[in-house]
């Protein structure tokens, strides 16, 4: 049984035995207190009781507390009532022993449990458009979304990855004026575009650049809005060979690359979807859909969707929700009747129990509206949907904007994080190709982490010095620590140090305070995983690792570890393992790598 179990099991005998009646709580809550101190977990039966009963708090926590200690097990220490009638349960050196043997014969599958082993779940994230570049607001939502399928993953979910392309729209014709503009002007512009002579992901800047004309002259000129308009239009129907030759090329080199920022950020996608096959579908469901279609259409019309002003549109007024359109005056579906699409073509391809859309707080009144017509159209499928939203990744100069063309790309955001770390490693003792991979990863953690170690829903705003310092709230920290202790087992091996975790060969002849924190820590790993995917929250995770590195570093400053005339090193080269385990895992879950040097 785990441990939870049993104190919840002791606490339900006790109150058989005081002949309370276990109907009068609706469940027996379980805590880590938060100063380590006070214990291993904590409860408030005694308090939430109190009025059902008629006792006082305490006095009944003493009673609770008494009935325990009668048949209490060799995994709990001791039991305190504290406070106004808190119950601190203190587990015993003997329960942390087995843990951390636990822990290394595991290994990697420490943590792992089947809660949801009969859910298939469809995780939605990044979704970048083609034609235009991947910029640091992707990276958000790839960093949360590839967090969130890993620990479903981890408590027992077939997880399937999902990106969702806007490869049509008005975006694409504004690209595609501006490519033919920058053609035009300049005949050397032609290779980069229409020849496709271009080289590494940088030159994905040549489209963005191409859009931000676009969208700048859009807004401008009436004359070009239009001829925009025009291309939007044949965008869809395909009719213009010339403009579609120049589409195809952006639209292949586009998600080219895309491929190789997903290879560095440590994401794979099981499937993709583009806005071009999701726009027939949710044209067709909002046209069934409509109060009064046209007489010619043969259609039903379900009063879900209005005509109005040659649009048509949904009143969410009537759900104190807002108005938006569905499809606009020109007869092309505007996102909402895509993503109606999406959700459809979504299901019919996986058959998905739970279906998770990862995107940006600014996008949340726009799915509370989607997401209410889909309940109506599809109410089974709008059950199984959940929008998980997060802040916006800011850099001390502000928000970027694509439209403008003032974007921080993913990839020179990392690389000057990325030669910052390699300046700071150049006299790291590592062959040269070692230190450029190792950067990578480095950079790659820190971003990751300062943006998973926040609540999801919150703005981030990066801060360079504090997301790449070897120590202290950061990636890097947690990488180093890894690289520690696995330099600590490369040296014990070297001395013959075998880990042991023998009670009746353990003298502890050490820092008992940092032991005991450490040990104390580690077990509660499969708990912060479990209670991740319940709540679709990575920051619990990075919240623990930076306490079990803090734990660990206090451990190894204040004890001598490999130490071949120590009887006890044994069992402290055996906690390091279990450590670096659990930290290993730990990391792999949020997305980011554990080089064992650093």
């Amino acid at each position: 049984m785990e441990i939870k179990e049993i104190i919840i099991g002791a606490i339900k005998t006790a109150l058989w035995e005081l002949k309370i009646e276990e109907s009068k709580i609706s469940k027996i809550g379980l805590e880590h207190p938060e100063d380590i101190s006070h214990g291993d977990y904590s409860s408030n039966v005694a308090m939430v009781l109190s009025k059902t009963v008629s006792q006082n708090p305490r006095e009944l926590a003493e009673k609770i507390v008494a009935e325990i200690l009668e048949r209490k097990s060799e995994l709990i220490e001791k039991v305190e009532v504290a406070g106004p009638g808190f119950i601190n349960f203190y587990l015993s050196n003997y329960f942390f022993k087995n843990k951390t043997k636990e822990i290394i014969k595991l290994g990697k599958k420490f943590g792992k449990n089947k809660n949801l082993r009969k859910q298939k779940t469809v995780v939605e994230y990044t979704d970048p458009n083609p034609f235009k570049e991947f910029h640091i607001g992707h990276l958000m939502s790839n960093a949360i979304g590839e967090a969130v399928s890993r620990v479903l993953e981890e408590n027992g979910a077939k997880v399937i990855r999902a990106c969702y392309q806007g490869d049509v729209g008005l975006h694409v014709a504004k690209t595609l004026w501006g490519a033919n503009k920058m053609i035009k002007d300049d005949p050397l512009a032609k290779k980069y575009f229409l020849d496709g002579q271009v080289g590494d992901v940088k030159d994905l800047s040549i489209w963005g650049k191409a859009y931000a004309l676009g969208a700048t002259t859009y807004e401008l000129d009436e004359i070009v809005k239009k001829e925009i308009i025009e291309i939007n239009k044949k965008v869809y129907s395909r009719e213009d060979k010339e403009l579609n030759k120049l589409y195809k090329i952006g639209r292949k080199f586009s998600l080219k690359e895309f491929e190789k920022i997903y290879k560095i950020l440590g994401t794979k996608f099981n499937k993709y979807f583009f806005e071009s096959e999701t726009t027939p579908i949710g044209i067709k469901i909002v046209q069934n859909n409509i109060a009064c279609p046209a007489r010619d259409s043969g259609l039903p019309g379900q009063g879900i969707f209005d005509r109005s002003e040659g649009a048509v549109i949904f009143k969410g007024e009537n759900y104190g929700l807002h108005t938006r359109v569905f499809i606009n005056s020109e007869g092309l579906p505007t996102y909402e009747a895509k993503d109606l699409g999406l959700t459809k073509l979504k299901h019919d391809r996986t058959k998905y129990d739970r279906s998770i859309i990862i995107t940006a707080n600014e996008q949340s009144d726009y799915f509370n509206v989607m997401l209410k017509a889909l309940s109506l159209i599809y109410p089974e499928l709008a059950e199984k949907t959940k929008h998980v939203s997060h802040g916006m990744l800011r850099l001390p100069e502000g928000k970027m904007s694509s439209r403008t063309g003032k974007v921080i790309t993913a990839i020179s955001l990392l690389d000057i994080i990325k030669q910052t770390i390699t300046e700071k490693m150049k006299d790291r003792d590592m062959k040269e190709s070692e230190k450029i991979e190792t950067a990578e990863k480095i950079a790659v953690g820190a971003l990751k982490y300062s943006i998973l170690k926040q609540v999801t829903g919150k703005d981030i705003i990066f801060d360079f010095d504090k997301s790449i310092s070897f120590e202290g709230d950061s990636g890097p920290y947690l990488q180093y620590s890894y690289a520690r202790a696995k330099s600590i087992l490369r040296k014990a091996k070297g001395e013959k140090v075998k880990a042991n975790v023998d009670p009746s060969q353990i003298k502890i002849q050490f820092d008992g305070a940092s032991i005991n924190i450490l040990e104390r820590l580690l077990y509660r790993f499969p708990e912060v995983v479990e209670r991740a995917g319940e709540e679709y929250s990575p920051h619990y995770i990075a919240s623990y690792l930076i306490e079990i590195s803090s734990a660990f570093n206090s451990f190894y400053g204040n004890n001598k570890i490999v130490d071949k005339t120590d009887l006890d090193s044994p069992y402290k080269v055996a906690l390091t393992l279990a450590f670096s385990e659990v930290l290993k895992k730990g990391l792999n879950l949020l997305g980011i790598s554990a080089p064992e040097k650093m």
